[in-house]
């Protein structure tokens, strides 16, 4: 896997861990709503949900790092196979959020693109 592949992998980890973070301890803020939803509105009910979101984006960015410590410590199939099946699942989750929720385009996009950006570089190489 070359170079941008595994850099692209990485901002698309560490992109994930912090926004997973940041829906899980920042919501109450109105400011970290606004930027995660375009509202300051919140509803305890939300709470749950938002929980769930933030797990799964931790997840999947803590995913993709054992991916690329895989590629450096010689199973570089286990690490192509997680890199490769995870931004194919944040792709296709990111074309569902932006069909599902249009005005979030933008977080669509910073979820999408970057292993979009792993995909096409791994291809090209």
């Amino acid at each position: 896997m070359n170079l941008v592949s595994q850099v692209f992998a990485s901002l698309t980890a560490l992109i994930h861990i912090v926004v997973g973070l940041v829906e899980r301890f920042g919501c109450t803020r109105p400011a970290v709503r606004v930027f995660l939803t375009k509202s300051a509105a919140d509803a305890p009910e939300v709470t749950v949900w938002r929980s769930g979101v933030a797990v799964y984006n931790v997840l999947l960015g803590l995913g993709l790092v054992a991916g690329v410590i895989a590629l450096h410590t010689g199973d570089t199939t286990v690490g192509r196979t997680l890199i490769f099946y995870l931004c194919a699942f944040l792709i296709a989750s990111a074309v569902l959020f932006w069909v599902s929720f249009p005005k979030l385009w933008q977080g669509a996009l910073s979820q999408g693109v970057p292993p979009a950006v792993v995909l096409l570089a791994a291809a090209a190489a």
